[in-house]
């Protein structure tokens, strides 16, 4: 007996060793918040919003080990990926603004809320440097028939819709510097087949395996392809010729008058506070003055173009505007349809409450007997749901969505007298499955904790 409700057989061992459980998931959760005098005192999160590969996260690792080194705390990389760019931007400005999350934003954070896929601006964002610049440059595979930028040209022109090509995800920047390109050229920005893929590495990838004819990407990105002559540029989009790259043409030099960059900086939540922003500033700032940067973006082939916290918010305003113009446009509407949208993952939660709790309601079968006898029971209830909802809110960041959503699972199955091993396989299953289909498949931005995930 606990108070005046009787336990199941085989619950009076498991109980204790229940909550014990979610008493140590508590404690491991809030671990992080106990030493918050200094800062920083705890490991950092640098979300990059690109695949593994790509430029933005090779860059997002070099900054991450430099920093890790100049703050003394460790600085972990994680690749929130999905919705053309909107997962890891939405992530990063949402995220607690304690100066424990940093973001490695690109450009497609002044076009994703132009295109309708999400709320978040440069605006949500406390800009802390911006580090590089790099221009839109198209390659083939090296036994590709297409031997100049006009014989590109003329195949699209010659078989509309049947070319398939990527670099980023739909309506991304490399998408909308072809898309420029293509109109530039009097063709339909639809003209080839854009094929969403996350990142230029992995569309790299598809490109020499054959799955695709061309890719848009920056220079440094293909470098390695391009030394092992695994594929061949056709020209960049710049008005002069690349440092490092002086071999490649530009595509004026070709008679084609169109150019496009992209560029990456690091940028905390608007909300954290100013001591911190100084601090991590200046420790970037430092960063970005070493020779091992400097080596690794030149060895690299990436554009250094360094600006402060000042200078920074102006560039974000300047191509926001920008964006606003060109994407804005009638010519590039068709650009960046997209099948599921950021309301997906709310709507389907509320199709299953309801699929669930509509027969609960019809039939009075399936649900428990009343005790008239005990109304205080089903406030005992209700008040440990609140709890539970609350603790999750509070320990979600710092745990990762699957080890607080098995332990809110757990914890409410055994209050409602569920068998201790049949509640933590459900709850391990349903909290596994929940994550795959909307953390992995649909990409949905869910906390992942120190351990990502």
């Amino acid at each position: 007996m606990i108070g005046n409700c009787p336990l199941r057989r085989g619950q009076s061992r498991q109980g204790p060793g229940v909550l014990a459980g979610l008493l140590l998931l508590g404690l491991c959760g809030l671990a992080g918040c106990a030493r918050q005098g200094e800062y920083p005192s705890q490991p950092i999160t640098l979300l990059c919003p690109w695949s593994a590969g790509g430029g933005t996260d090779r860059v997002s690792r070099q900054m991450a080990a430099l920093l890790e080194t100049e703050l003394g705390v460790p600085v972990n990389v994680i690749n929130a990926t999905g919705g053309s760019g909107v997962t890891g931007h939405a992530r990063g400005a949402l995220a607690r603004p304690d100066g424990y999350t940093l973001t490695m934003i690109t450009v497609e954070l002044n076009m994703l809320h132009w295109r309708g896929l999400t709320n978040i601006t440069p605006d949500d964002f406390a800009p802390l440097m911006l580090l590089n610049r790099d221009s839109a440059a198209v390659l083939v595979r090296h036994d590709s028939p297409f031997a100049t930028l006009d014989a590109l040209e003329a195949a699209i022109r010659s078989q509309p819709g049947k070319l398939k090509m990527s670099g980023t995800a739909q309506g991304g920047i490399w998408h909308v510097a072809v898309a420029g390109w293509l109109l530039e050229r009097g063709l339909s920005a639809t003209s080839a087949n854009w094929i969403s893929i996350n990142g230029a590495g992995p569309s790299l990838q598809e490109l020499t395996a054959g799955g695709i004819d061309f890719v848009c990407c920056s220079l440094p990105e293909a470098d390695a392809l391009l030394a092992g002559g695994q594929v061949r540029c056709l020209g960049v989009m710049a008005d002069a010729r690349v440092p490092g790259y002086e071999q490649i043409p530009t595509f004026r030099e070709q008679g084609h008058s169109w150019a496009m960059a992209g560029w990456r900086g690091l940028a905390a939540p608007r909300e954290t506070p100013p001591d911190h922003l100084r601090i991590l500033a200046g420790a970037v700032g430092r960063v970005t003055e070493t020779a091992a940067f400097r080596d690794f973006m030149r060895q690299s082939g990436f554009t250094v173009a360094l600006e402060n916290p000042e200078a920074f918010r102006e560039t974000l305003r300047q191509q926001d505007a920008l964006f606003e113009e060109i994407l804005g446009s009638e010519a590039f509407a068709g650009v960046s349809d997209e099948r599921v949208g950021p309301m997906m993952f709310p709507a389907v939660i509320a199709c299953l409450l309801l699929l669930v709790g509509i027969p609960v309601w019809w039939h009075p079968t399936l649900r428990e007997p009343s005790d008239a006898a005990m109304p205080w029971k089903a406030w005992g209830n209700a008040l440990v749901a609140m709890l539970a909802i609350l603790w999750f809110l509070l320990v979600v960041e710092h745990l990762g969505f699957v080890l607080t959503a098995f332990g809110l699972l757990w914890g409410l199955m055994w209050r409602l007298r569920v068998r201790g091993l049949l509640a933590g396989g459900v709850s391990l299953l349903v909290s596994v499955l929940v994550f795959q289909v909307f953390g992995v498949l649909l990409r949905v931005p869910l906390p992942r904790g120190f351990w990502g995930w």
